[in-house]
């Protein structure tokens, strides 16, 4: 017999309750473990120990990868909201709202201008979080968006790639991306600018499909999940049992769909690096550097 509950008036109880947050703890998917969110935010949303790379927040993004943490926010042109009246469970414009208010973003990509470890780069970040970084006509204006910038300034273009595809409320109007970021893509390449994808987990759909596999450099995050469809539809499809680690970045990397796999803590100085080789520039002369270098790609870039 429990003597507090039987004999502690109810009043008194509440002395006893201990409310927590429910985002101090963060558990690691892959292992179970339990960290502390201040320790995994320090580590750039990677878990210490299993080293499992979490989603990042498009700000987030922005603030590890530019200097300082600073950059020049580019305006976005604003596109029709809900041209097709689309409803399922709940309207879109409920969904677009609901997304606004949890991220405090207009919409998925997120564009911005600053400089990385001394270099000036045109980055664009694709936020999970805001209705699973779908591609929809906002979306795709805003790669565009960046690309343009990119030409514009002469800089690099870096895009970070994380979506589960086009965005079935706008129906063709999302399809219609596909081939108006390509075209952006080839206007790049022909203003002969290095065009970077990071591609972090996931990254599937019809983005796969367009942009996300044209650039000129693919760079993957550890164990990102990175494909068209998914691979239970393939195993269901085939009726075959597909690989170990079959569409992660290590097996691609390992037949060829990738470059390199990158863990998150080396990604900006080894961007850098790329950049500085693909535009033909020196090192900067003062630049805080990581203690992990790669000497055969500093020494092509001077």
């Amino acid at each position: 017999m429990n003597w507090i509950s039987d004999v502690v008036r109810p009043k008194i109880k509440t002395l006893f309750k201990r409310e927590v947050p429910e985002n101090l703890w963060i558990k690691c998917p892959e292992t179970g473990q339990m960290v502390f969110h201040k320790d995994v935010e320090a580590n750039l949303f990677v878990i210490p120990g299993s080293e499992y790379h979490l989603r990042m927040a498009a700000k987030a993004r922005l603030a590890s990868f530019f200097d300082g943490g600073t950059w020049e926010e580019i305006a976005l042109p604003e596109v029709p909201v809900d041209p097709l009246k689309f409803r399922d469970e709940k309207r879109y414009v409920d969904r677009l709202r609901d997304a606004r208010a949890k991220t405090g973003a207009q919409d998925a990509v997120q564009v911005g201008v600053g400089t990385v470890e001394g270099s000036t780069v045109t980055a664009a970040v694709q936020d999970f979080e805001f209705m699973g970084g779908s591609l929809g006509m906002a979306a795709g204006e805003a790669i565009i968006t960046g690309m343009e910038t990119a030409i514009a300034r002469r800089t690099p273009f870096v895009l970070f790639v994380s979506s589960g595809g086009a965005r079935m409320q706008e129906g063709i109007l999302s399809l219609m991306q596909m081939p108006r970021t390509t075209v952006a893509v080839r206007r790049l390449k022909e203003a002969r600018l290095p065009y970077i994808v990071v591609l972090t987990n996931p990254t599937t759909g019809g983005v796969t499909a367009s942009y996300a596999m044209l650039g000129d450099v693919h760079i993957a995050e550890p164990g990102a999940l990175i494909g068209f469809a998914g691979p239970r539809v393939i195993e269901q499809t085939i009726r075959e049992k597909l690989p170990e680690g079959f569409q992660r970045s290590e097996y691609l990397r390992e037949h060829g769909m990738v470059d390199m796999v990158v863990h998150r803590r080396d990604l900006k100085a080894t961007i850098a690096r790329l950049c500085r080789l693909l535009m033909k520039q020196g090192k900067p002369v003062a630049v805080d550097r990581p203690a992990q270098q790669q000497p055969a790609l500093d020494a092509a870039a001077e």
